[in-house]
């Protein structure tokens, strides 16, 4: 659930802040798709810690 939730609030701060920059479709697209990736990664290690943690 943190990774799905990572994965859009990522592609949400990637898209503005290559739209803020000035970037066209493609920029806009590349940013959003990176930051869901850096965003799930950091989600996905979240996940584990607390998993690890409970038992």
């Amino acid at each position: 659930m943190i990774v799905i939730a990572g994965a859009i609030l990522g592609l949400i701060i990637g898209a503005y802040r290559a739209k803020r920059r000035g970037g066209n479709r493609k920029d806009i697209a590349q940013y959003a798709v990176a930051y869901a990736v850096l965003f799930m990664i950091i989600g996905l290690f979240i996940t584990i810690f607390i998993h690890r943690a409970s038992i």
